[in-house]
């Protein structure tokens, strides 16, 4: 069944979060194919990550889950690249910011894509930042305005992720976001028709010590499987003659709006 992610307003979590939940990618052109997978995530408030004190979990440096700010942005402080490339988009989001992503496990992660929340001082979301990494080790920054939380966002695909996608195209995101719960779904349409839809969802509890040890051990080496499905549904594409597109020359700019 297909999540629909409808808009949940602007609440958000007194502290960082891990979500437990799936992800889903529902591929309708040229040949139908599916996958759902169970995942876990965090949502991690970078205003205030130096508050963020979990046994099992440490910021920068390794542990059972981790998160490492060289993942982010520059490789520096992600809090001052996420805020500095707004400003120079003239986007002002000195409020909240909180970003969703996969964590690193025993010190490896590999991170499809991460969702960086932005909020102006009175609360009022102004962007989401939709950072996609690809197995080439290349990097992008999809910039998205928006003021309103349950907008659809549009975006004109610039980056090379599979061989079994063309890089043209547009993304339609939209999000569904409250306290306890966290909904993503970005679409792909090319050549005239919905050719991919995809969606990451789960509920959120508060990042804890036993948190940390139940996402450990009920899904063991979660990022090492993230890696290894994805050359498996690749394989399972070019069994099934999916037309395969050679990577182009990374693009120049790293951040499109």
């Amino acid at each position: 069944m297909r999540p629909d992610v409808t808009p949940q307003g602007t609440a958000r979590p007194a502290g960082a979060q891990i979500c437990f939940g799936r992800v889903l990618h529902h591929r309708l052109l040229p040949t139908p194919h599916r996958f759902n997978y169970p995942v876990y995530f965090l949502r991690l408030p970078m205003h205030r990550l130096d508050t963020v004190a979990v046994p099992g979990f440490s910021v920068n440096r390794f542990n059972l889950l981790s998160f490492h700010e060289a993942d982010h942005g520059d490789g520096g402080d992600a809090l001052a690249w996420a805020r500095g490339l707004l400003a120079q988009h003239d986007i002002e989001a000195d409020g909240e910011i909180w970003l969703t992503t996969f964590p690193r496990v025993l010190g490896y992660a590999f991170k499809p894509v991460s969702f960086w929340h932005c909020h102006a001082r009175d609360g009022r979301l102004c962007a989401v930042l939709a950072e996609v990494n690809n197995t080439f080790g290349e990097h992008h920054v999809y910039l998205l305005r928006t003021s309103n939380p349950g907008a659809a966002l549009q975006a004109e695909k610039v980056f090379h992720v599979s061989p079994f996608l063309a890089v043209r195209g547009r993304y339609r995101f939209s999000f569904g976001v409250g306290a306890d719960r966290f909904r993503a779904r970005v679409d792909y349409d090319a050549d005239g028709g919905e050719t991919l839809r995809t969606a990451w969802w789960g509920q959120s509890e508060a990042l804890t010590s036993r948190a940390c040890l139940r996402a450990f051990f009920l899904y063991p080496l979660m990022t090492w499987n993230v890696v290894f499905r994805i050359h498996l549904q690749a394989l399972r594409l070019f069994l099934k003659r999916i037309p395969f597109h050679r990577k182009p020359p990374a693009p120049l700019n790293e951040v499109t709006e």
